[in-house]
């Protein structure tokens, strides 16, 4: 007579092993990392107030009106409407994107990735919590000198359809270009090999405002000082330096990966 309960016995411990591994696979599987979605719940950033540099301090006043700088900042808003429909006022358009954890994505081909938040949850708080600092060091600057936007001051085609608030907020410095240049000096420090790649896509982003029209040349020119500046306070913060070598660690891995 054949005892069928101990021949079941190895199939039976065989299922017992496969469901537990199965479990410690679950256990183990890192949570999906949540993100922000918009201003409103967007991070804070890793410096306190009292704690950080003030661009209203450190930057020099835009061009006095009628200078000859302000002369040449106003030919470059009136030369670049041509661009309306071209390719470069698309991409104008899409840099406009700086609030969600997607907008490093504009460093994409520099870096020779896909930028995919879940993989690099690190970095992309990192990024992040910069536009946090940025606002920041550069709110006194645009709340003191409040100097009106080009579509203000001489109304015209732009890349996006102007929020009142846009309208209503000061042009100088540029906050788009301050925080694409801070971001391009950041990644250059991780992926040294692509620092040209990089260097030139962050210019491009500070570019798109001018082309965009709501900064003038010298605003973007400004707001590349107010980013350098926040690197390099961020650099002497421990927060940031702890989080900036595991977002290193991060990329190299994508890059490791093909993106």
């Amino acid at each position: 007579m054949i005892n069928t309960s101990t021949d079941r016995r190895p199939a039976a411990v065989a299922f017992a092993v496969s469901l537990a591994l199965s479990l410690v696979g679950c256990a183990a599987a890192p949570p999906t990392p949540e993100f922000w979605t918009g201003f409103r719940d967007h991070p804070h950033g890793y410096l306190a107030k009292d704690a950080a540099p003030n661009a209203a301090a450190f930057l020099p006043p835009p061009p006095a009106e009628g200078s000859l700088r302000a002369q040449a900042d106003v030919a470059a808003y009136r030369a670049t409407r041509a661009l309306e429909d071209s390719p470069r006022w698309a991409q104008a358009r899409a840099d406009n994107e700086i609030e969600t954890p997607d907008a490093p994505r504009v460093f994409d081909e520099a870096l020779r990735i896909h930028f995919d938040p879940e993989r690099m949850p690190t970095l992309t708080r990192l990024l992040g919590r910069m536009l946090g600092d940025l606002e920041t060091i550069q709110t006194p600057a645009k709340r003191g000198f409040t100097r009106p936007r080009p579509f203000v001051a001489e109304p015209a085609a732009t890349c996006i359809a102007p929020e009142p608030w846009l309208a209503a907020s000061g042009s100088y410095p540029s906050g788009h270009a301050a925080l694409g240049w801070a971001w391009a000096l950041v990644l250059t420090e991780m992926a040294p090999d692509r620092a040209d790649a990089i260097l030139a896509r962050g210019l491009a982003y500070g570019e798109s405002r001018a082309i965009c029209g709501v900064h003038y040349p010298s605003d973007v020119e400004a707001g590349r000082l107010v980013g350098a500046v926040l690197v390099a306070r961020l650099k002497a913060d421990p927060a940031f330096q702890a989080d900036f070598a595991v977002a290193a660690r991060e990329l190299a891995q994508a890059r490791r990966a093909g993106g």
